[in-house]
């Protein structure tokens, strides 16, 4: 069984009880929409040493736009915006902060997640605005 797996469980136990954290949950969502971006699966042995934990190797590289750009799924290039990859990217290290206590609601995340596909929307409209070109129009001289 793998250590590093047992690291991140143990990280959302309460060692005294034994209990999972009320945002255990919250975590492994941070989990799951860090695999969405990415394209990659959180543990992959088959990945270079010191990459084959996905949330130890990318949790730095997500507060920085230009990093994020090395970590995203390349077969969805094109079909978000920058700036919803970067909030998403925000959400998700909030999501998968160490102390439970630090960690949003999934009511927070929902939110997040809502404000997000605004932002998408909005890029996605301002691109049709700003695409959109009149037809010409013939000048038939007599």
């Amino acid at each position: 069984f793998n250590h590093k797996l047992i690291n991140m469980t143990l990280n959302c136990i309460n060692i005294s009880t034994g209990h999972l954290y009320v945002k255990s949950d919250v975590y492994g969502f941070g989990v799951v929409l860090l695999e969405i971006l990415t394209g990659m699966r959180a543990l992959d042995t088959k990945r270079p040493t010191g990459q084959q934990n996905l949330v130890e190797w990318t949790k730095p590289l997500l507060s920085s736009k230009k990093k994020l750009k090395t970590i995203m799924d390349a077969k969805i290039v094109g079909q978000y915006s920058p700036k919803a990859a970067f909030q998403a990217a925000q959400l998700i290290l909030k999501c998968l902060e160490h102390d439970p206590k630090q960690r949003p609601s999934m009511k927070e995340v929902l939110e997040g997640l809502e404000a997000i596909e605004a932002i998408h929307e909005k890029s996605k409209e301002s691109k049709t605005c700003n695409s959109y070109q009149p037809p010409r129009q013939r000048v038939v001289r007599v």
